[in-house]
């Protein structure tokens, strides 16, 4: 979205070009009257005293024709002056204001912490921003194409214009203080970069990598990617699923994940309720009674997942409850444990 100054400077670049237009036809329409010219004579001498080059007229002019070319010289000289001091004011105006919006980006960014970096803004990239957007969470995303940064930045969305492979641009991101990273760029090779500085800098951050060929898996793995995604296995693995158990798919399908309003998943943080209150175990939570909600999975300190836990099952610190429901019900959820 343009600035409101830039708009007026370019609005008044569209004077300026009109205004010459003016003169140039009020030139060849009076040396064509006046001077008796041919259409083609009155547009050059037109144009060679607009201009002021200093050639020699076509053929010699009259009083009438020397009256008429010092006002159109002098009504020229003034167009012409406004319409280059208006290109230079929007020129330098633009560099300072594209400056001034750059550091403006930095200084969000800067305030960030706790947020995930997505590297590479292209197919993958997009679709990664578009669900952190949904659950509201802090990103930055490091892109290297400025037309791209230029034609998607917004006050959602914030940029940080450089190379994900070079520390530097990282570091800017804010790679220091960020909890996750995604590595979206097209090559693999990139990505094995991005990965291995990424680890260096953020020992403690999670790093998810994409992956075009499998023989990347482990390589990104072994670099220090916690989970690496092959966007084509995984497409080729869900058509397949449409053949043998397409229902059932289908049914996944329509489980929404991330929104507004028709979530359908939901994770409950135990750490938000542990020691604050009496609920020690899954039956205390009461879900099915207060939400509606069913619990469908847990996973423990360790990272490991239960499906379908028993309702006895202790709830500890560091672990999360996944519970599945309606849309409306996700709400009630939310609200009476106080998620959002």
């Amino acid at each position: 979205m343009d600035n409101p100054l830039i708009r007026l400077l370019r609005s008044k670049i569209y004077s300026a070009i009109f205004l010459l237009i003016i003169i140039l036809f009020i030139g060849v329409i009076g040396f064509k009257t006046i001077s008796g010219y041919t259409w083609v004579n009155a547009l050059y001498m037109t144009v060679i005293t607009i201009t002021t080059v200093g050639f020699g007229e076509v053929q010699p002019l009259n009083d009438a024709s020397k009256i008429f070319t010092i006002f159109l010289i002098l009504s020229s000289i003034v167009v012409v002056g406004y319409a280059l001091k208006v290109i230079t004011e929007y020129l330098l105006s633009k560099n300072d204001i594209e400056e001034l919006n750059q550091k403006k980006m930095q200084k969000k960014v800067d305030n960030l912490s706790n947020h995930i970096i997505i590297c590479g803004y292209g197919r993958n990239g997009k679709q990664a921003a578009k669900k952190l957007l949904a659950y509201k969470k802090p990103f930055v995303i490091v892109e290297k194409d400025k037309e791209r940064i230029d034609k998607f930045q917004s006050d959602l969305i914030l940029f940080v214009h450089g190379n994900a492979n070079e520390d530097d641009t990282l570091i800017q991101a804010g790679i220091e203080k960020a909890s996750t990273l995604i590595s979206a760029l097209p090559n693999d090779a990139d990505n094995l970069f991005v990965v291995l500085s990424a680890r260096q800098i953020n020992k403690e951050m999670r790093i998810i990598s994409r992956a075009s060929q499998e023989t990347s898996y482990q390589k990104l793995k072994f670099a220090g990617a916690n989970n690496v995604i092959l966007p084509d296995r995984i497409g080729g693995d869900h058509m397949a699923s449409l053949v043998v158990v397409p229902d059932l798919i289908e049914f996944i399908d329509n489980l929404a994940i991330v929104g507004d309003s028709n979530i359908n998943i939901e994770e409950i943080n135990v750490n938000k309720l542990y020691n604050t209150s009496n609920i020690k175990t899954i039956k205390d939570l009461d879900l099915r009674n207060k939400t509606g909600c069913t619990v469908i999975g847990f996973k423990d300190s360790n990272g490991e997942y239960i499906v379908n836990p028993e309702a006895e099952l202790k709830l500890v610190p560091n672990s999360k409850v996944i519970v599945l429901g309606r849309p409306e019900q996700i709400q009630k959820l939310n609200s009476v444990y106080n998620l959002d």
